[in-house]
């Protein structure tokens, strides 16, 4: 959880979400996780209208309310799973570099003195150190559980509670903290109560831990060490050496990310993503590595067909017109397929796939295989893109290693 706890493990067990383009073999059949029917590919096919009914007015509000700096960090962030779980060296440098800057900036003086600081903050990175409490390593790295933190100072009984909802339907597990001020930055806190709140039952169900028994270990300490001046976005460093970052409100790419991560309402993500990023510049095919996270395709029974059209694993955009789509099919075992891309239209590239092979270590197996589409790029920037590919299917891909 965001306040360090280290208490009795329950024997509670939520296994990480595999990544969300997992592939398994059945019967030669491959299905990619995120595998979801998309009910028309044409509603997308146009840029769609700029909605003022909708977010769209609170939206630019809020992208004005984070400043370079902190959009650094946020653009750090993107295409990391499970709030730091699979995040890479680099990934994991990148967001160190971009909290320290952050960081040396000090952002409001006296975080905990200020009213901003107030209400219910969004977790959205963590890092993971051994010491980490069994919450935390239990439900913090799960995507389908949201995790939020309240802090309420200013009051009679000040307090800091920690939150894992696990959906609207089912509930969720508050953990309470009573809370003091220490100085301008420190807050003292210690886990005196917890339950459950499940909706289908009309009791609070004790989160069987005794607090009182526990003595030092219910205690902690969590300091502020930059809130930004429009109270959107904290950072803040626990007393075990676990460094957070959390979020009243979040930006567009990352409720798209979360959408696909949760496999909830991702059409509707992607519709509003793409409304609020209207542009008449062209899009750009960006070199790099680009990993697909989720795809609107339909099952079909020849994976190397799926793989060769690139609707599983990666694509790897080169210089000069070179393209290649890599899968991994099972542990050491790759399919690869290399050919070119030319633009023939604004946005869209004509591709042509015409040497695969399945590689094995230092070996590779030749496949006979030739495909040919049109791909259209219908907004790429540095960490996203969303395209419509191989049977006008609708793709979003992060861009890793860069």
């Amino acid at each position: 959880m965001v306040c360090s706890l280290d208490v009795a493990n329950l024997g509670i067990r939520f296994n990480p979400l595999p990544h969300v383009d997992t592939t398994f073999i059945n019967q030669r059949r491959i299905r990619p996780r995120s595998v979801i029917v998309f009910p028309t590919s044409d509603c997308l096919k146009h840029r769609l209208p700029r909605r003022i009914s909708c977010s769209a007015v609170d939206e630019e509000q809020i992208q004005q309310t984070f400043s370079d700096a902190e959009n650094s960090l946020i653009s750090s962030l993107i295409g990391i799973q499970g709030r730091g779980r699979s995040a890479s060296p680099q990934q994991l440098k990148e967001v160190e570099q971009a909290v320290t800057a952050l960081e040396a900036t000090k952002g409001v003086p006296d975080p905990t003195s200020s009213s901003l600081i107030e209400g219910r903050w969004q977790l959205i990175f963590t890092t993971r150190p051994g010491t980490a409490s069994p919450i935390q390593r239990t439900f913090v790295g799960v995507d389908l559980f949201s995790v939020f933190q309240e802090i309420y100072l200013q009051t009679n009984d000040p307090r800091v509670s920690n939150i894992v909802k696990f959906s609207d339907s089912i509930g969720e597990l508050k953990v309470e903290a009573a809370a003091a001020i220490n100085d301008g930055k420190r807050i003292l806190f210690r886990f005196d109560k917890a339950a459950f709140s499940f909706k289908f039952l009309p009791f609070k169900v004790p989160y069987p831990v005794p607090f009182k028994l526990l003595g030092d270990e219910a205690k902690g300490w969590l300091d502020t060490t930059y809130l930004s001046e429009s109270g959107n976005l904290r950072i803040s460093r626990g007393n075990k050496g676990t460094t957070f970052v959390l979020q009243k409100q979040t930006e567009p790419r990352q409720r798209l990310i979360s959408a696909i991560s949760t496999g909830r309402s991702v059409i509707q993500a992607i519709d509003e993503f793409m409304s609020l990023n209207q542009t008449e510049d062209e899009q750009q095919l960006i070199e790099g590595e680009w990993q697909m996270i989720w795809s609107s395709q339909m099952e079909t029974d020849s994976w190397i067909e799926n793989a060769a059209n690139g609707l599983m694993g990666s694509q790897i955009v080169k210089e000069n017109g070179r393209l290649k789509f890599l899968v991994d099919i099972l542990f050491g075992v790759k399919f690869s397929m290399n050919g070119t891309f030319e633009k023939c239209d604004t946005n869209i590239y004509d591709v042509m796939m015409d040497d695969g092979a399945i590689v094995i270590g230092p070996y590779g197996l030749p496949v006979e295989l030739i495909t040919k589409f049109k791909l259209e790029v219908l907004y790429s920037d540095d960490k996203i893109r969303i395209s419509r590919g191989y049977s006008k299917i609708l793709f979003v891909h992060i861009r890793v290693g860069s």
